[in-house]
C-alpha cells in the first residue's frame, strides 16, 4: 500500500468520525490531528470534510441541504429473487452506504474513484416500489399510500424509465464521490437485482453564491421557496410517517414521488422577462412574489393592479401550487436539475429531476398536481416524461439495515 493511500485512509477515518456527529473538519482541525505524522496530508476543505450520519430516526437525503451532484437509480429484483435475497441485498447496501457516507472506502473491490476525497456530504437513500411487495410476498405490508398515482394530462411517461422494485437516491457535493457511490451500489447488487433506469442531476455548488440561497432551476427561477420549513409546527406530520402508522416498519419514513420533467427551454426563453414572471407569479431576480417584498414574503393573492386585474395571475404557478389553494396540501421538494445532451434539432434534453417528500402522497403530491394539471400556466413549458412512487422507511438504528423491520417482520 502506498504512503498516499495510507494517508488518505487515516484522513478519511477522522473525517468519518467527525461526520457521524455532524461536525466539520476545518483547516485547523485537520492540521492539529496530523501534526505528529511524518506524511501529513493537506487538510480537506469544508466541502470535502462534511459528513452526514447514516443511522438515525429518518434516512439521510430528505431534510439535508441539496447537494451539487445526484444520481437516481431504480432496480428490479432478478427473476427468482424474493424476500431472502432482498434482505441480504439491503444488508449489503446499508453496510456499504454507512461506510461511504463516513468517507471510508468500499470494503470489497473499491474502484479508487474517490481516493483522496472526503465524505463530501454524501447521502444514500433507499426506497421500495409497489412491485417490491409482490416480489417479496409482503403484499399484506404494502401501504395504501403506494397505490398508483393517477394519470395527468401533461404525462408523456416512458414506462422503461418509471417505477421499479427498489429505488436509490445518491447525493454528494463532489461529482466523483457521488459516482463512486453509485458504482459501488450497482456492483454490490450482484445477482440479486438489475438496474431498471438511472438518471443524473446537479445543483449549484456550495460556496458559489455570496450567501446561502434557494436554488435556481434551468429556467432561471428561484425554485423551492414554498417548501415547508423544519421550524414549522406541522413539518414532521407533513413529511414523515407517524409512529402510530398501521405499517410500523414505515414509522419515521416518508414517501418519495420522482418525476423526470423536461423543460421546453427554447419556448420558455422566447418569453420576455415580464411574461416569464407572470407565468411563475414571482420576480426572477430574487424570487419575491409579484405583489412585493422578499422571497419569504407571503404572496398577496387578492391584490389587484391599476387595471383591476390580479397582480399574481389566476393561472400563475405560485398561486396554483400554494398550500392555501390546495387545502393545506404540501410536500418537501428536493430536486436536481438534469441535462442529458442536445438533440439533433438543437433542442436541449434538460429539465428537473423532481423529488418530493411527504407523509402521504394522496394528501401531498396528488392534490397539488391535479390542480396544476387543470390550469397551470407553466404546463405549456414542461413535459412529465417519467414517474415513480416509493416508500422510504425510517432510518436504521445502529446494527440495523434499511428495511429490516419490514423484511424480518
Amino acid at each position: 500500500m502506498s504512503n498516499n493511500e495510507i494517508s488518505r485512509r487515516r484522513l478519511l477515518g477522522t473525517a468519518g468520525a467527525a461526520g457521524a456527529t455532524g461536525l466539520m473538519l476545518g483547516t485547523a482541525g485537520g492540521a492539529a490531528a496530523y501534526a505528529a505524522s511524518s506524511d501529513a496530508p493537506t487538510p480537506l476543505t469544508a466541502v470535502g470534510a462534511t459528513g452526514i450520519a447514516f443511522h438515525g430516526t429518518h434516512q439521510a437525503g430528505i431534510t439535508d441541504p441539496q447537494q451539487a451532484h445526484g444520481h437516481l437509480v431504480a432496480f428490479d429484483l432478478a427473476p427468482g429473487a424474493g424476500r431472502k435475497e432482498a434482505a441480504a441485498l439491503m444488508r449489503r447496501w446499508s453496510a456499504l452506504a454507512a461506510d461511504l457516507m463516513a468517507g471510508r472506502s468500499a470494503a470489497d473491490g473499491d474502484t479508487g474513484i474517490a481516493l483522496d476525497a472526503g465524505p463530501s456530504s454524501l447521502t444514500v437513500t433507499f426506497g421500495f416500489g409497489r412491485t417490491f411487495f409482490d416480489r417479496t410476498s409482503l403484499v399484506a405490508e404494502r401501504p395504501a399510500e403506494l397505490d398508483p398515482l393517477p394519470a395527468f394530462s401533461s404525462d408523456q411517461l416512458d414506462p422503461r424509465r418509471s417505477d421499479g422494485d427498489l429505488w436509490v437516491q445518491v447525493g454528494a457535493d463532489d461529482a466523483l464521490v457521488a459516482f463512486h457511490a453509485l458504482r459501488a451500489l450497482q456492483k454490490a447488487a450482484g445477482e440479486a437485482a438489475r438496474v431498471r433506469w438511472q438518471m443524473n442531476g446537479f445543483n449549484r455548488s456550495p460556496g458559489a453564491t455570496a450567501a446561502p440561497m434557494t436554488a435556481r432551476n434551468l429556467m432561471g427561477q428561484v425554485d423551492g421557496t414554498g417548501n415547508p420549513k423544519p421550524s414549522e409546527p406541522d413539518f414532521q406530520q407533513r413529511v414523515f410517517v407517524p409512529p402510530t402508522t398501521k405499517h410500523t416498519w414505515m414509522a419515521g419514513g416518508s414517501y418519495a414521488v420522482v418525476r423526470r420533467i423536461r423543460m421546453l427551454l427554447d419556448d420558455w426563453e422566447k418569453l420576455p422577462l415580464k411574461k416569464q414572471e407572470q407565468v411563475i407569479g414571482r420576480r426572477k431576480s430574487d424570487g419575491a412574489p409579484l405583489t412585493g417584498g422578499t422571497e419569504t414574503t407571503e404572496p398577496a393573492l387578492d391584490e389587484t393592479g391599476p387595471d383591476g386585474r390580479l397582480v399574481i395571475p389566476e393561472n400563475a404557478h405560485a398561486r396554483i401550487s400554494a398550500p392555501e389553494q390546495n387545502g393545506g396540501a404540501a410536500m418537501l421538494r428536493r430536486p436536481f436539475s438534469f441535462h442529458d445532451g442536445i438533440d439533433t434539432d438543437g433542442t436541449p434534453d434538460a429539465g428537473l429531476l423532481f423529488v418530493c417528500w411527504q407523509a402521504d402522497p394522496l394528501r401531498g403530491f396528488v392534490p397539488v398536481q391535479r390542480k396544476l394539471d387543470r390550469g397551470d400556466a407553466l404546463s405549456a413549458f414542461i413535459r412529465h416524461e417519467a414517474s415513480g412512487l416509493f416508500a422510504v422507511p425510517g432510518g436504521p438504528a445502529k446494527g440495523e439495515y434499511v428495511g429490516q423491520r419490514l423484511l424480518e417482520s
